[in-house]
């Protein structure tokens, strides 16, 4: 394939002092392919995507994530294990280092958007050492038209160099890779990992520092979709919990399956133009979106192909996070533009290992941001002999890695919007049944998605003692009857058929909750604090 000399223009880097370095300007999909081909970097699988390794880093490093403290950030980030300070002076020569290693290099600009609210959409500019990368940014930022390209404005800057290595000495950094925001100078640069999430995530750690404190939007880590009478809904859940399984539903058009906006006037925006799923085990028939949008102009990450170039989605002998990433019009029930108003149910999905969670719970406003901070999931330890325990998982906001500013922060203008817009919130456990992990069943997922559907239908009764039983151990509302469901299985404790373990689990994760929300509790409110399970 010969590039195509009016879309591969060459621009100067020099104002970022990158000098004589061979620039690729706005790329094509196929092209970038087919320089990646080329140069030996990946492999075309049968489909016709494009696979590529990583390298060392097969998913993102949080402890090599900082922030410049300054005077922008100095009183408003939420300093600690998650935000990571670094010092401003050696920003600015870790950046001067990394210029001078990109120039005389072959390079890869792309020019994108953030945000698909016009209100709010922000330019990106990407410099990439790696095709690859660039084809990432490509399928994952919004794609700018020929027009938008004339008059377009850089908001922030993204330096990726996954061949830079850091010197901790005398650099500053923890080891030779790393992901350093700046807010001041709106630039990222990461270096010394391939992994491409952290270009998006840079974005995402951003958004959620600008959109709260300048714009009075609250960014969320969520999917979203929107039905036919135009009324929206949110899924938040970490990894596992079923997130974009959820979402990406057949009688609901999909807004976008992880990063959103929740605006003042009450709508709801994608800040992405793609799709970073996880193909761990993906099959046809379980995922056909996903697994049908993995064809050319796709990327793949870390899996392992035959000689044929056949995927094996099972295979985790490089990394168990391998993942695809596709522009979101590859799925074809999409909402266009990413926009979706009036969001009327929000879902916190868990998967519960415990399995003592109820499968479908209403919250009080104070309960949805209690359960917002805390982030529950759990984690399965293992199969080997004997070890069965479930492990609880707590990332505050469904999000931590990502949130700059303290989780109340967030946690406030969730509840504030849930009031203006009448929401309801709901827990939904995705995990066990039964019993817990080892012992018990995952909830079928026929189950969960009547009673998601029956939620937003508004066929779960009415919010009294009659239509609904108070949890005793986590004050949940758990309603006794849902179209689609047997009445047993809406009952956690029933189904478990011991109410002796069964209590004494539920206990134990209550207890878990609060020893981990004891370091929020200096600045929650007294109806978030009322939020929290009554025993544990």
């Amino acid at each position: 394939m010969e590039l195509n000399p009016q879309i591969t223009k060459t621009i100067s880097l020099e104002h970022y002092n990158i000098e004589r370095a061979k620039v690729h300007y706005q790329l094509s999909a196929d092209e970038l392919h087919h320089i990646t081909l080329e140069k030996g970097m990946g492999r075309e699988t049968s489909s016709g995507a494009l696979a590529v390794n990583t390298g060392k880093f097969t998913g993102r490093s949080p402890k090599d994530r900082f922030i410049v403290i300054d005077d922008k950030t100095r009183e408003n980030v939420w300093w600690g294990a998650v935000n990571i300070p670094f010092d401003k002076e050696k920003f600015e020569r870790l950046r001067m280092k990394m210029t001078t290693y990109l120039s005389e290099r072959e390079l890869y600009v792309r020019d994108a958007f953030a945000c698909a609210d016009e209100n709010y959409k922000t330019g990106i500019r990407v410099i990439n050492e790696y095709p690859w990368s660039n084809l990432f940014a490509y399928t994952m930022f919004l794609r700018p038209s020929e027009e938008e390209l004339t008059n377009f404005k850089e908001d922030w800057l993204i330096l990726n160099a996954p061949g830079f290595k850091a010197d901790p000495e005398l650099d500053g950094t923890r080891q030779e890779n790393f992901a350093i925001l700046n807010f001041t100078q709106k630039t990222i640069l990461i270096g010394g990992t391939g992994y491409t999430g952290e270009i998006k995530k840079g974005i995402f750690s951003a958004l959620n520092f600008i959109l709260p404190t300048e714009k009075n939007t609250l960014p969320m880590h969520c999917s979203a979709n929107v039905g036919e009478n135009g009324e929206s809904a949110i899924f938040f859940g970490l990894s596992g919990t079923g997130k974009t399984t959820l979402s990406a539903d057949p009688q609901r058009q999909l807004i976008g399956d992880d990063e959103h906006g929740w605006t003042p006037d009450n709508s709801i925006f994608n800040f992405e133009g793609g799709c970073y799923a996880k193909v761990i085990n993906l099959s046809e028939e379980e995922e056909p979106d996903i697994f049908n949008a993995i064809q050319k102009g796709a990327l793949l990450e870390n899996v392992v192909l035959d000689s044929k170039g056949n995927v094996d989605f099972t295979d985790t002998s490089i990394t168990p996070n391998t993942r695809v990433s596709y522009p979101i019009d590859y799925i074809d029930n999409i909402k266009k533009p990413s926009v979706g108003k009036n969001p009327k149910n929000i879902f916190f999905l868990t998967a519960d290992a415990f399995g003592v969670l109820p499968p479908i719970s209403k919250l009080t406003p104070g309960q949805a941001a209690y359960h917002f901070i805390s982030g529950y999931t759990a984690k399965v330890a293992g199969t080997e002999a004997g070890v069965n325990e479930p492990v609880p998982s707590f990332s505050a906001c469904f999000g931590a890695p990502f949130m700059p500013l303290h989780p109340t922060k967030y946690a406030e203008m969730l509840r504030s919007k849930m009031k203006e817009a009448g929401v309801n919130v709901w827990l939904v456990n995705t995990g066990w049944t039964g019993g817990a992990y080892g012992v018990g069943k995952r909830m079928k997922l026929k189950y969960t998605r009547a009673m998601i559907h029956a939620a937003m239908r508004g066929d779960l009764g009415e919010y009294t003692k009659e239509g609904y039983h108070i949890h005793s151990v986590f004050g949940v509302a758990q309603p006794r009857t849902c179209p689609g469901v047997p009445d047993a299985v809406l009952s956690p404790r029933q189904t478990w058929n011991n109410d002796e373990m069964y209590y004494k689990t539920a206990h134990k994760l209550a207890a878990a909750f609060k020893e981990n929300f004891k370091k929020f509790e200096q600045y929650a409110s007294e109806d978030i604090m009322n939020g929290q399970p009554p025993l544990g």
